[in-house]
């Protein structure tokens, strides 16, 4: 059987490669088709395989400014030549599965995420861009709703990263899928000892739907201690929240700083809306609770009462209200056995179990 993985680009190492990393573990003779593909940023396990790149690859600086060429990866993506496999995987959050796969072939589409700034986060997208990109975006969105979704019908099977990306793709692809949490390095943080201090913890890039600042704002007000550990956040934000004393910035952070925190924290704060998120279920995975918004991936991540907390508004208030509840039942999130059971659902091995049962179902087809 011939495999061939696409992914929407090869430009540096997150969660989506990874994703693709732990496929190649699963079909170790596949060929990797991407539109831009930088060596430098890969891993050996994935610089290791024929890798296939469309012509976006060609065109000026396209390994740094890949993503001002998305309106160009739809034709890009669709005019590489699959026929030759039986089992196309494409990982998607943008234009992957847009490829036009044999007729007797099976596709996978392996969904991060529906493109955001074409269908729930448009409007963000739209209101903190400048002018000339708002220009663009009203003649271009719409033909790439119409093709976003006249693609979706090239997938036999599509597997989503949470249930909240599932509902998306079923809302805006009207397709059901499976659901296969993305595999995270569990073991890496089980060896965390827990010694919770007097302060909470914001990790991850200080980007505006991340939500750093409601975590900045209710522990201001509140008068507690918090940890901002990320980049990201302007030299003007960084100078008014640094008059804070409640408030310590940390910038760009090492594995065992990080291992560190998460052993300090009293809670993990996670105010933001992901399709997944990976911080959660690493921060669970060192016995750090989170106290989380009752929204996006986190309903998957955290298990409330157990591994931590929601609160239902994206206000300074209700946020407050969840730190005020935490402290009171504090202790009930101090065993750490419930912690090593919920993250094995996120596992490299349970994932990998998921999905090679589901490409089983080529050969029934």
């Amino acid at each position: 059987m011939r495999v061939a993985i696409v992914h929407y680009w090869l430009v540096n190492m997150r969660g989506g490669e990874k994703v693709v990393e732990a496929i190649l573990d699963l079909f170790p003779n596949a060929d990797i088709y991407t539109n831009v593909y930088d060596p430098s940023s890969m891993p050996s396990s994935i610089t290791s395989k024929k890798i296939y790149t469309s012509y976006i690859q060609k065109f000026p600086f396209a390994k740094k400014f890949y993503q001002k060429y998305m309106p160009f990866m739809p034709k890009a993506i669709s005019e590489l030549n699959l026929q030759d496999y039986e089992l196309v995987i494409s990982s998607e959050s943008g234009p992957a599965k847009g490829i036009i796969p044999d007729v007797d072939a099976f596709h996978i589409c392996y969904c991060h995420s529906p493109m955001r700034y074409l269908w729930d986060m448009f409007h963000e997208y739209f209101r903190n861009t400048n002018f000339i990109v708002r220009f663009f975006m009203k003649r271009l969105i719409p033909k790439l709703r119409l093709w976003d979704v006249t693609s979706s019908n090239l997938v036999d099977s599509f597997i989503a990263n949470s249930s909240y990306v599932a509902k998306r793709i079923k809302r805006y692809y009207n397709r059901d899928c499976h659901v296969v949490f993305p595999p995270v390095d569990i073991e890496k943080f089980s060896p965390v000892e827990r010694n919770p201090k007097d302060y909470y913890l914001f990790f991850g890039q200080l980007t505006g739907y991340k939500r750093a600042d409601l975590a900045i704002e209710a522990c201001i007000q509140s008068n507690r201690k918090l940890f901002v550990a990320g980049s990201g956040m302007s030299k003007k934000e960084l100078k008014r929240y640094a008059k804070k004393g409640v408030i310590t910035f940390t910038g760009r952070i090492s594995d065992s700083e990080l291992l560190d925190l998460y052993a300090g924290a009293k809670a993990l704060l996670f105010p933001g809306i992901e399709d997944f998120g990976i911080i959660p279920v690493e921060a669970n995975a060192a016995g750090c609770p989170v106290i989380a918004f009752r929204k996006g991936g986190a309903l998957d991540s955290v298990k409330e009462g157990v591994t931590g907390m929601f609160f239902n508004e994206q206000t300074v208030e209700s946020l407050v209200k969840a730190m005020d509840e935490f402290e009171k039942q504090e202790a009930n999130f101090l065993d750490r056995l419930p912690y090593i059971e919920h993250v094995k659902q996120f596992s490299m091995k349970t994932f990998k179990s998921k999905f090679a049962k589901i490409a089983e179902e080529r050969k029934r087809i």
